[in-house]
């Protein structure tokens, strides 16, 4: 096996959001996941079984829930993001720790998230990172096309300047890190730390060892730190 690639040479850290800049166990996507149920079975006046069916169907296959429905239904992003995001952030904490390591990496710091802009500055908001990242490019932006779609980070690294063989990416999904290793980026899988109860699919947890992922860590904030030193 190959030895992790350094990060001495990085000028852009990009980000996802949810399950990575906060932690897996804080389930906060569990009420995003509740609402997306929701939401499929009443555009498709199914039951809630029939619903989660589709819902979980879409996602591996689409990337979002969202593309499934507005591929196959006929949906209305609007529509579903405004539904869909409407949940409690008050389980989100403050993270000065992190801050503080973020905003000592060298460079620019990037949000890349298969969110909302409106979700994402409320999740900041709550973490006290939204001073530290310089832009958010969410799904509006990839226009509505998910990761791990090659066109969103080609998209993206194209808006935003982004020179992938001098950046590092965070993902809580290893399939999400797959083309941004093929770009040249440095990756970094951000998994659960195992001492806590988290709500996810089993495949959303594989991949530790795949080959497109350098670095993993149960522990972001500690790994920044680390990187900070």
């Amino acid at each position: 096996m190959n030895a992790p690639r350094a990060f001495d040479h990085i000028d852009t850290w990009v980000f996802d959001l949810d399950n990575t800049l906060y932690p897996h166990h804080v389930n906060l996507w569990q009420q995003v996941d509740k609402r997306i149920g929701e939401f499929v079975g009443a555009w498709l006046k199914i039951s809630p079984e029939e619903a989660r069916r589709i819902q979980k169907d879409y996602y591996r296959r689409y990337g979002t829930t969202m593309r499934g429905m507005m591929t196959e239904h006929g949906v209305r992003a609007d529509d579903y993001l405004a539904y869909v995001h409407q949940i409690d952030h008050s389980p989100l904490e403050p993270n000065p720790a992190m801050g503080t390591a973020i905003a000592k990496l060298p460079g620019r710091k990037l949000i890349l998230t298969n969110g909302s802009t409106d979700h994402a500055d409320k999740v900041l908001a709550r973490l006290g990172l939204a001073g530290h990242f310089e832009a958010v490019f969410d799904i509006i932006a990839a226009e509505l096309e998910p990761k791990p779609a090659s066109q969103t980070y080609r998209r993206f690294l194209t808006l935003h300047e982004v020179d992938p063989a001098k950046s590092a990416m965070f993902e809580d999904l290893a399939r999400n890190l797959v083309i941004p290793h093929q770009l040249g980026m440095i990756t970094v899988l951000v998994v659960p730390d195992g001492t806590r109860k988290v709500v996810r699919e089993d495949w959303e947890l594989e991949g530790r060892g795949a080959s497109h992922v350098d670095h993993v860590t149960d522990d972001l904030t500690g790994f920044l730190q680390g990187l900070a030193c």
